[in-house]
């Protein structure tokens, strides 16, 4: 069975419509999707030697099968620069998760490498009743809940819609650069905005990926945080 499928099956079996964290970025990952590097750490001794092996600074992440928005429960903690800060945000992360839902499963730790500030982009892709599969692009982290500023196409897309996706948004400028800010590298979205589309067409059962934030500057492009759905179709 392909890795990608398997990964779909062990979500089924633990009876969730959704990839946990680890797994939907492993599916990228296969499909040469460039993210962050990341460990699973199971306890603190492990997410230690998890820092030292990805270098600090990190962040740390809660994964549990019961949480999709992480930050809503206080289970994110970014910028942790060594091992006393990792000790005691580990400890705020497990109480903060463990105060507002007392019973919850906790799988472990994400450890992932702390990505410089630059241009925040999301991808995603959604099935709608009309079109199938409709590729989405446009600003990312907070900015995609405040402009809305977005483009779409149905899948597949070529490189020459992915291309219009990106310079088609009010905010293109953006993305060119400003001020101290490097532009972002067009060159790599566009890839990024291909394999997904090729992603979703050949496995249907996906039914919703959002790739958010994806930050991108000359020194390189890559996924932060991404969530896989199974079978969601929107009612769009």
């Amino acid at each position: 069975m392909p890795r990608i499928q398997q990964a779909f099956e062990e979500a089924r079996k633990g009876g969730r419509d959704y990839l946990l964290e680890p797994e939907a970025k492993a599916v990228c990952i296969e499909r040469g999707i460039p993210c962050a590097r990341f460990l699973l750490a199971r306890n603190i001794d492990e997410a230690i030697k998890s820092a030292e092996s990805i270098g600090y600074p990190v962040v740390l992440k809660i994964v549990s099968p019961s949480i999709l928005h992480k930050s809503d429960v206080g289970g994110v903690v970014t910028d942790v620069r060594n091992v006393a800060q990792l000790r005691a945000s580990y400890r705020d992360i497990l109480a903060n998760v463990k105060k507002q839902m007392p019973d919850v499963e906790i799988t472990g730790m994400l450890v992932e490498e702390m990505i410089p500030p630059s241009t925040e982009v999301v991808v995603g892709a959604t099935k709608n009743s009309q079109f199938g599969s409709v590729i989405m692009f446009g600003l990312g982290g907070v900015f995609v809940e405040i402009l809305k500023d977005v483009s779409f196409r149905a899948a597949p897309i070529d490189a020459n819609d992915a291309l219009e996706m990106i310079t088609e948004l009010r905010a293109y400028s953006i993305l060119k650069g400003y001020r101290n800010r490097p532009p972002a590298d067009i060159d790599a979205l566009i890839d990024i905005l291909l394999r997904v589309s090729t992603l979703v067409v050949e496995y249907p059962e996906i039914g919703e990926i959002d790739l958010n934030p994806i930050l991108s500057s000359g020194e390189g492009t890559k996924v932060v945080d991404a969530r896989i759905l199974l079978g969601v179709p929107s009612k769009a």
